[in-house]
């Protein structure tokens, strides 16, 4: 009885601390001290040779730096491969598996393509100045040897479930690998680690944030602050709820198929807005190339030079193709096949698309535009200043740039619920209806994300989407030798012909 209403006591505390200041208050005043210590130590920077940087950036670049090496330029000599396989030319039908090469791929783009290729791209560019377009082009490379790792291990080391569905992910592989040396213990540990910080990491990154800046964009395309929509976020926030909840409700393979679709188009939207705008300002590309190459290897700049716009275009490259935390390799689990490197080899072209192509056209498009006509003097920020890009030479055009957002917005949550969906079901079990609570939990989310603003529950879930960098990658540097074979192996097969459709 004591126990009980001492419960009885604490509810009433809490509603009363929700109706004095509000709950998104009251959520802020709780999650705030735990936010703040968690970022701190995640993105606590140290000094490299002068300049500081976020640790877990170093760890994600250390780790392209030495895939791409290791494994003997694979990024370059695997691509055309990687083509050849998203086009189905060594498609298996009949192979385990419930999507197909291309379908994984787009999954995985859209979970990884989203508001920061085109906002965070700007912050880079404005902060390291134009050379940072550069090195974010150079760790874009790199990374893509670092997904190819974490992706044909997610394919080796998946569960094929009862109901013929599959899961997979670092989750997996690091429990394997501790327990197949004796250590069931740390592998279990280390893999519930993952999966409980990837559930909490799905909420805020590729939930409620994704949603907030979905709904921020539509009041754009709908009239701005004229817009019936304006004030309305919880009536645009239970919409998109809906449409999403439509779509996971299927499991990967609707999933697949919706990424499938949006992927091509709102990528195939956005780069001939790009291209458009670029061209429009054809004469001053000769003058935008040389001003990134110079300003890279610059020693001496106002923007901090050639270790500054390194800095800034690492860090913005390891936060938009997220290579190192092995999400992605979640969706490639799902593939079709025989042989976990095919799906490795696929995994090359996220990055390649995320961020060497659209990442890129963005920095063009604001080098081009936003420097030489000074509108990176006018104070514009973010998605503002990219914005401000396609509105100088088309009024317009800055529509379809927030028709693209939204559905960038739109794509990464759908990827992000499959994410966490593995996460909690690596938890919780795989039945039936704890897919459904997840999947129902996920969708209020998405809906509280465009009524109210809970930075520090962002910034928590933020923290740990990266935390999980830590154990994921000094996994794939134990997994090193072994990738290193499968990929040997599979490409000898490839190569004299065995393989072929």
């Amino acid at each position: 009885m004591f126990q009980f209403r001492s419960y009885i006591a604490l509810l009433c505390f809490f509603s009363q601390k929700v109706a004095a200041v509000g709950f998104d208050q009251t959520v802020e005043n709780l999650v705030r001290p735990l936010a703040n210590n968690l970022s701190q130590f995640v993105f606590y920077e140290i000094s490299v040779f002068g300049a500081q940087m976020p640790w877990i950036v170093l760890w994600l670049a250390s780790a392209g730096f030495f895939f791409t090496f290791y494994l003997g330029f694979i990024n370059v000599s695997g691509f055309t491969w990687a083509i050849r396989h998203v086009r189905g030319d060594f498609h298996d039908p009949d192979a385990p598996g419930e999507i197909s090469h291309f379908k994984a791929v787009s999954t995985a783009v859209s979970g990884t393509v989203g508001i920061g290729n085109i906002g965070g791209v700007a912050v880079a560019i404005v902060i390291g100045g134009p050379g940072a377009a550069f090195w974010l082009l150079v760790a874009g490379f790199l990374s893509m040897s670092t997904k190819l790792v974490e992706c044909t291990l997610g394919v080796k080391y998946r569960r094929h479930n009862k109901d013929g569905s599959v899961s997979g992910g670092p989750m997996f592989y690091l429990e394997h690998y501790l327990a197949s040396r004796g250590f069931p213990i740390f592998g279990r540990f280390f893999g519930l680690f993952y999966a409980l910080a990837l559930v909490i990491g799905c909420f805020g990154i590729g939930n409620m944030f994704q949603s907030n800046q979905a709904y921020a964009q539509f009041v754009v395309i709908t009239g701005g602050e004229n817009s019936f929509f304006f004030d309305k976020g919880w009536l645009f926030g239970i919409g998109i709820a809906m449409v999403v909840a439509m779509v996971i409700i299927g499991g990967i393979r609707s999933i697949a198929r919706t990424a499938s679709l949006i992927v091509p188009f709102m990528g195939g939207l956005y780069l001939i807005s790009c291209v458009t705008i670029v061209l429009m300002s054809y004469d001053q590309i000769p003058g935008a190339v040389d001003l990134i190459v110079s300003n890279a290897f610059n020693l001496e700049s106002a923007t901090g030079g050639l270790i500054g716009s390194l800095i800034v275009g690492f860090q913005r490259a390891a936060f938009s193709n997220e290579a190192g935390l092995g999400s992605a390799s979640i969706a490639h689990s799902a593939v079709q096949t025989r042989h976990p490197a095919s799906e490795g080899l696929v995994s090359l072209l996220e990055p390649f698309v995320d961020t060497i192509v659209i990442c890129s056209l963005t920095s063009l498009v604001i080098i081009t535009t936003a420097y030489p006509f000074g509108l990176v003097d006018q104070g514009f920020e973010g998605i503002e200043l990219t914005s401000a890009s396609f509105a100088h030479h088309f009024s317009w055009a800055p529509y379809p740039l927030a028709v693209a957002a939204l559905l960038f917005a739109f794509s990464s949550s759908i990827a992000w619920a499959y994410y966490g969906l593995k996460g909690w079901t690596y938890l919780f079990g795989e039945g039936r209806k704890t897919q459904l609570l997840f999947k129902g939990i996920f969708c209020c989310f998405l809906a509280l994300g465009c009524m109210i603003q809970l930075r520090a529950v962002l910034d928590f879930s933020d923290a740990m989407t990266f935390l999980i960098a830590l154990p994921n990658v000094l996994g794939l540097y134990l997994f090193a030798p072994e990738v290193k074979r499968e990929i040997s192996n599979y490409l000898v097969k490839l190569k004299s012909g065995e393989l072929q459709a």
